[in-house]
């Protein structure tokens, strides 16, 4: 199942279930947008049953790409990960941090009441805040009670996304030393367009890992072909943790992190603090500049048939 949000005029937008060639829809009786869905979620299957076999009949409409909006356009929370054990060895080396704790997931909670949509131009105040793009996977829940176990969790993963998680990397540091986490580093994430139940992923949802391909293109060039399989913890252990002390409420996004290989000589990175560390380790400095204005970033993962699954983000970045 591959679902989107279209503009309404509201702030969650309209909640609709797309073709598996994503150029039709279908609006979802009863449940007028995606919060409202997953807060019911076993209500909510039939209809999106009946919608899709409806959509399947042909009875769908056009879906108009211009209109689409981030799957999620607001939720009540976000927590992003760092799950991928070369991308935490190489900011180490691009921020000289202490060495990274391994026993645990590391995590921490961002902005959401807003994800851009895919196509949406993205405002900064300041190129000299190094801004960068950040390539990863997420999932979305439904409700999770506190002190749910990494077995039980895999059962509350409703729904797959793809998000570029923004940043502002020459303030990371300085928000990092203060020891109260970031907030102007980490401006709002922008959202591919579809998100997918698990199982549209085939053979590419495996031990809890998306994984899948994520094509990165900056400036027309690619900078990276990672795959999302090298996780240190899977999802249902990061639902878990997230979880441990708190009730996860329906809706709540967890990401990955920024995916990050250890083949990166071959294939790149997802985020261009991780090509700086790079540079760093070979070279002594880096070479690779952040983002400017005008710049554009398009972020495409595709399954193992070769097949768009979430969409692409393509965006391109404005002063405000």
């Amino acid at each position: 199942m591959r679902l989107a949000t279209r503009q309404n005029g509201t702030p969650d937008g309209e909640l609709v279930i797309v073709s598996a060639d994503g150029l039709h829809c279908a609006p979802i009786a009863g449940f007028p947008n995606l919060l409202q869905a997953l807060e019911n979620w076993q209500a909510a299957q039939p209809a999106l049953m009946l919608a899709g076999q409806s959509l399947a009949a042909g009875s769908g409409e056009h879906l108009d790409p211009a209109t689409l909006r981030a799957p999620l356009p607001r939720s009540w929370q976000w927590l992003d990960g760092s799950a991928f054990p070369t991308h935490g060895d190489l900011m180490q080396v691009a921020f000289g941090l202490d060495p990274i704790d391994k026993v645990r997931p590391l995590m921490y909670q961002g902005m959401s009441d807003r994800f851009y949509g895919p196509n949406d131009p993205v405002p900064f105040p300041d190129e000299s805040d190094g801004i960068d793009f950040e390539g990863e996977f997420g999932v979305i829940v439904d409700a999770v009670p506190m002190g749910t176990s990494p077995a039980d969790a895999a059962a509350h993963i409703r729904l797959i996304v793809q998000i570029n998680d923004w940043s502002l990397r020459a303030i990371a540091p300085v928000e990092m030393k203060t020891g109260f986490g970031w907030v102007q580093a980490k401006p709002a994430c922008s959202m591919a367009p579809f998100a997918v139940t698990p199982d549209e992923l085939g053979s590419g949802w495996r031990d809890g890992r998306i994984c899948l391909d994520l094509e990165v293109v900056w400036n027309g060039k690619r900078f990276g072909l990672v795959n999302g399989e090298q996780m240190a913890f899977s999802l249902p252990e990061l639902v878990a943790h997230a979880a441990r002390t708190r009730d996860l409420v329906a809706g709540t996004i967890i990401g990955t992190g920024t995916v990050s290989n250890a083949e990166y000589a071959v294939c790149g990175s997802a985020c261009i603090s991780e090509r700086r560390a790079i540079e760093i380790i070979a070279d002594g400095a880096p070479a690779t500049s952040f983002m400017h204005f005008g710049d554009t970033i398009r972020m495409e993962a595709r399954g193992p048939d070769g097949n768009t699954l979430f969409g692409a983000i393509d965006q391109q970045i404005v002063s405000i």
